[in-house]
């Protein structure tokens, strides 16, 4: 797998594009803007999915854009879907005087679902906590987490948010603390970490 991150719209989002070069498939996650950088990459890669961790507007404002580019089937949690069409659970009514260009998910996921990309599978984690819908791509046979808002660099994302709640988050950190093996994670926000490393060091991970 190769992955290329662009730092996306007003809070630094950072978007993936993620190509399996056996196959020439790739997947973008979280195109939370669009930038004349990543528009050019999109038209240069054949991109079958575009797949969401959550569905908050710094995650989701370029998927509109990003979809019209690569013609690529939208991926997001049934809980998180209504943000791509519903300004006040996106949070985008709170930071932008136009509204977000609506659309609908092609496909919605639910924990343990498994997404084809060439020869090789994606898993997808459903980790509440930061939304009731967020949820972690894994790619076993990589040993990549892409973990959205769930894990950061030793720290998690906010749960004081509508539909964010830490006893969801804490379990769904249980979860990820029980993947064995020495993964790269990929957060939403700053910048790539390791699973262990997290598990050694990440407050919110060291006891559990």
């Amino acid at each position: 797998m190769k992955t290329k991150v662009f730092q996306v719209g007003i809070i630094d989002t950072n978007c993936y594009l993620v190509t399996d070069e056996d196959s020439g498939e790739s997947i973008l996650i979280d195109p939370g803007a669009m930038s004349p950088r990543l528009e050019a990459a999109l038209k240069e890669h054949n991109v079958k999915y575009i797949l969401l961790t959550h569905g908050h507007y710094d995650h989701i404002l370029g998927v509109a854009q990003a979809k019209r580019i690569t013609g690529a089937d939208v991926l997001i949690s049934g809980e998180d879907a209504p943000c791509l069409y519903d300004d006040e659970l996106s949070r985008a009514g709170l930071h932008f005087p136009e509204p977000q260009e609506h659309l609908y998910a092609d496909r919605t996921l639910s924990d343990g679902d498994v997404i084809p990309l060439g020869n090789k599978e994606i898993k997808v984690i459903a980790t509440p906590g930061h939304t009731v819908g967020c949820v972690c791509y894994v790619f076993g046979e990589d040993n990549l987490i892409f973990s959205g808002d769930t894990l950061f660099q030793l720290s998690i994302g906010r749960t004081d948010f509508k539909g964010g709640s830490m006893s969801q988050m804490m379990s769904s950190l249980s979860k990820l603390s029980k993947i064995q093996g020495e993964f790269a994670v990929f957060p939403g926000h700053g910048p790539a970490t390791t699973l262990e490393f997290e598990k050694q060091n990440n407050p919110y991970m060291r006891n559990l």
